[in-house]
């Protein structure tokens, strides 16, 4: 027999993790950087700054690998510097004593689900604004202490990083994180291995590792598909934000919600109220249908659970930026649910279309959450009525003012976004008591009583600050993509800290209207090339990969500002990330925005602005149309005087320059003989003491609670009390109302004949109903609409209620009085729907019969 010349197995490869060891005395340490809680506490930030400044620098910030990539001999400095360590005991008793307080458990808990969140630069699970949003409410549950958790994805190249090329073209790359070098903890099972969930897909299952992220007291556990369970198929799910195509993008929402509740049962949680961040995870609410029917209850029974503690939140203005996917598609994975439902295929993706019967209509999610969430909202005033509008026709019957989308305005994580030199003048001028109650005004009053200077050399320094960071991050980046270095060279010696400093810095999408300020460009010219009176302006953010004319924008911004007149006055800072976030937001003097109204849902970087004394300019859409108050900012109207976009966007920028040349720049640069522009802080005083405290995300938590989540938890307790028996009921009585309904009939009626009426004189309208034995279960309402002469796009003038005055075995007689009380053309009818006591709104059982006048 011939030797083989080699003779070799296949490795079993096992990961071990090594990790660098701390000397006993800063032990805490770890700690303390495997709990975000440093990133919102400047003091923690400033200590592991202190290590090795160089070293934190080179890992972004990063305290997890600060740690790990400390040498031996550094640690042992740090043990034997009595100064050192006092500083690590101080933050380590402040972090104790915040951890160890006990959770609110007077306040509903609440499991809180969305695809992305933005914590820290340095956990790459955000991309933009939605991210921010899910990122400072988690922040704000633990400093409120509320028993809330989070769910979500830990993807494995998060979202792009984003550098430009010499001509300006937007490059995007995918750069993977090494989990063991963030500040994360792989969760395990009882037997100390790696926690799996198994999540059914089609006729397999993919198997999804957790890891949990610390946020001060409360926990995100996040969902991780990047492993060797899996297929290549199946890996990529958790890989990037919204990457891939229209199945991957399902795939991830079955995970997100399904996969969402299956984490939760096994580690054994249980909340009262279950919160979609946006229409992504609106299948957790399946996974909790079948968990009721699973456990004996029928589909109508366990819907009436699921939605009493459901609350869908939606941040999309436009119906095109929904999710939606085909039947076949969503048959794919979804085919086996109906059955485990106990329902018909049309039954359950009818769920998910406004026309359930309409088979040309796909599958949208954000129906689907509508449908089995009893509460919806938009994320700003202007939004909630945009979203009233935009679901109006899943409630037929129902004019869009009156459905029951309500609305919570965006906030922002005050101690994240405020910049540590803007939190210690607070600290020091302000009542304690504003750190708890910040959403009190009274409290920001006092900045009234800071003295002029001292607020301006306190902007001054935050506006070096951030002149020193683009020097310290873009200088080596720009030299080398951008070919001559004389031009690098020029552009970093016009960033003048006593020039005016503009700041336009969001995603770019086509309706944000970069390029309005670019309208005309020999206007610009004059006011950026004013000697006396020098302006900058600093753009940043990033674009879809899929979006060419948000990518086109960015070039055609970048090519301006390399022209010789703009050179070193308009800058593009590229890779907008949360650390450059932090600085633009309190290092320029005003914050602009030009959105197409009414597309900005809410927008959140303005209040960010707030919160630092950058003052606003910006279009009356979102948050700034309920926060702009005058003398406190600059607004451009939201009233639109063309129709034609192109003109539309031509006067706005016309404004723009009038308000810069006649108001805002000469204001800015009439300073007294000490250097202070009284004017100007007058501005920023008036900013923040009236427009600060509102948009703090301590005031949007505490509006969820009394919105939503309070009453929500009240009505499931209910509900679900002695084994459910009141939603077994109510899912009893509307199947008997449904079966009965096209039999209900008007026996008589006696109306007063409105047509040539007079104002001020009484109507009256009276109906004898055929209930069909449904023992008063029905109402009698008069619906007036506006008159044609009424151009608000709000249709219902009023609306009478009929009272029930008498009842004789199946007959109930209703009766109504209406006083007209001005005069027009008006459209009048009357409208039938089911009443009951234990109904939330009307559109939780949303069967509508317009009977003859």
């Amino acid at each position: 027999m011939k030797i083989k010349s080699d003779y070799v197995n296949t490795p079993v490869w096992k990961e071990v993790t090594i990790k660098s060891k701390l000397p006993e005395q800063l032990e805490c340490l770890d700690e303390i950087a495997h709990n975000l809680w440093w990133v919102w506490h400047y003091e923690a930030r400033e200590l592991f700054k202190s290590l090795d400044e160089d070293l934190y620098s080179e890992v972004n910030h990063n305290p997890v690998l600060v740690l790990e990539r400390l040498s031996y001999e550094r640690k042992m400095a740090i043990v034997k510097d009595k100064t050192m360590m006092a500083k690590v005991k101080k933050v380590y008793a402040a972090f104790r004593e915040y951890m160890d307080v006990k959770p609110d458990k007077k306040r509903p808990s609440v499991a809180y689900f969305s695809m992305e969140y933005g914590l820290s630069q340095v956990l790459k699970i955000y991309s933009g604004g939605l991210g921010m949003l899910a990122g400072d409410y988690m922040k704000e549950a633990s400093d409120s202490n509320v028993d809330m958790i989070g769910i979500g994805f830990l993807y494995r190249y998060g979202y792009f990083t984003q550098s430009l090329s010499m001509d300006g073209q937007q490059i995007a790359k995918y750069e993977a994180q090494n989990f063991n070098n963030l500040p994360i903890e792989r969760v395990l099972d009882e037997n100390g291995n790696p926690l799996v969930v198994d999540v059914p897909y089609m006729n397999y299952q993919v198997h999804a590792y957790v890891w949990c992220v610390n946020i001060g007291r409360i926990k995100l556990y996040l969902l991780d598909t990047d492993n060797e369970m899996n297929s290549e198929f199946d890996k990529p799910i958790t890989h990037s934000l919204y990457g891939g195509d229209w199945e991957n993008r399902l795939k991830q929402e079955i995970l997100l919600g399904i996969g969402g509740m299956l984490m939760l049962k096994k580690l054994g949680i249980k909340k009262d109220v279950y919160h979609c961040n946006e229409g992504h995870a609106a299948l957790c609410n399946l996974q909790r249908l079948c968990d009721y029917v699973a456990s004996g209850m029928n589909f109508n029974q366990a819907l009436e659970l699921v939605r009493a503690s459901s609350l869908y939140t939606v941040h999309t203005p436009v119906p095109a930026g929904h999710d939606y996917f085909d039947e076949a598609l969503f048959g794919k994975y979804m085919g086996g649910y109906p059955s485990r439902l106990g329902i018909t295929w049309d039954e359950f993706i009818g769920l998910g279309r406004q026309n359930p019967d309409d088979h040309n209509e796909k599958f949208c999610m954000s129906t689907f959450a509508c449908n089995t969430c009893q509460e919806v909202n938009g994320v700003s005033k202007l939004h909630g009525w945009v979203s009233q509008k935009m679901f109006s026709n899943i409630w037929k019957g129902y004019y869009p003012e009156e459905n029951h989308v309500g609305y919570v305005t965006n906030g922002v994580h005050l101690p994240t976004w405020t910049a540590s030199e803007m939190i210690q003048l607070y600290n020091k001028y302000f009542d304690k008591s504003y750190r708890n109650d910040q959403s009190n005004e009274e409290w920001w009053h006092a900045i009234y009583n800071v003295p002029d200077k001292e607020l301006w050399s306190t902007r001054m320094a935050l506006k070096k600050k951030l002149i020193s960071y683009i020097r310290e991050k873009f200088t080596e980046t720009w030299l080398k993509n951008q070919g001559d270095p004389s031009k690098v060279v020029s552009i970093l010696n016009h960033i003048n800290p006593d020039a005016l400093m503009i700041g336009f810095c969001r995603r770019f999408a086509t309706y944000k209207r970069a390029h309005l300020l670019f309208t005309d460009l020999d206007r610009l010219s004059k006011i950026v090339n004013d000697p006396e009176h020098p302006v900058l302006f600093f753009f940043s953010g990033k674009a879809h990969p899929a979006d060419g004319a948000g990518q086109g924008l960015i070039k055609k911004i970048f090519e301006i500002s390399r022209r010789p007149e703009f050179l070193g006055k308009i800058i593009f800072l590229e890779d907008y990330d949360m650390l450059l976030a932090r600085r633009l937001v309190s290092g320029v003097d005003i914050w602009m925005n030009t959105p197409t109204r009414p597309l900005e849902a809410s927008g959140t970087s303005g209040e960010k602005a707030e919160m630092n004394g950058v003052v606003n300019l910006s279009v009356l859409d979102g948050w700034w149309l309920e926060g702009y108050r005058k003398g406190a900012g600059w607004a451009i109207t939201d009233k639109s005087t063309y129709s034609n976009s192109e003109y539309q966007d031509r006067l706005d920028a016309t404004t723009i320059y009038g308000m810069l040349e006649n108001e805002i720049i000469p204001m800015y640069y009439d300073k007294d003989k000490s250097g202070l522009s009284k004017e100007w802080i007058k501005v920023v005083k008036n900013s923040i003491a009236t427009i600060a405290p509102h948009y703090t995300m301590k005031r949007q938590l505490d509006d969820y609670y009394s919105k939503f989540y309070t009453k929500e938890a009240a009505r499931f307790k209910k509900l679900s009390a002695d084994d459910n028996r009141l939603a077994k009921e109510l899912a009893q009585w509307k199947e008997t109302v449904a079966e009965r309904w096209d039999a209900i009939s008007v026996v008589s009626k006696n109306n007063e004949i409105i047509e040539g009426g007079l104002t001020g004189e009484k109507y009256k309208f009276s109906y004898v109903i055929d209930e069909q034995g449904l023992d008063d279960a029905v109402g009698l309402e008069l619906v007036v609409l506006k008159n044609d002469q009424d151009t608000s796009d709000r249709k219902i003038d009023r609306v009478r209620e009929f009272k029930l005055i008498n009842t004789a075995g199946n007959l109930y007689t209703f009766e109504c009085v209406d006083e007209p009380d001005h005069a027009g053309v008006y459209r009048v009818a009357v409208r039938m729907y089911p009443k009951h006591k234990d109904l939330p709104h009307r559109q939780d059982f949303c069967y509508v019969k317009w009977i003859e006048l």
